[in-house]
């Protein structure tokens, strides 16, 4: 499970690149339900991830933070 919590700034992006890598990692789900900011690398991390689950063909639990809502009513990673 990816969950973002509270602020999440390029730094915690960033930090989380350094210890996990670019590659999206394998996960179950991605909770943003307690995000209180998503910056632009937070959004196309989740992105990421998104796009790599629906290639290996991996359903994924999604628990969406407001932001999260709005990108994905725009035409995000789910609303392709």
């Amino acid at each position: 499970m990816l969950v973002l919590a509270g602020v999440v700034d390029v730094a915690a992006v960033d930090s989380f690149l350094q210890r996990y890598g670019r590659e999206p990692v394998r996960i179950d789900g991605i909770d943003t339900g307690s995000a209180v900011f998503l910056s632009t690398p937070a959004l196309e991390l989740v992105e990421d991830h998104l796009d790599a689950a629906r290639t290996a063909g991996r359903p994924l639990a999604l628990h969406r933070a407001p932001q999260l809502e709005a990108l994905l009513d725009a035409g995000g990673p789910d609303g392709r």
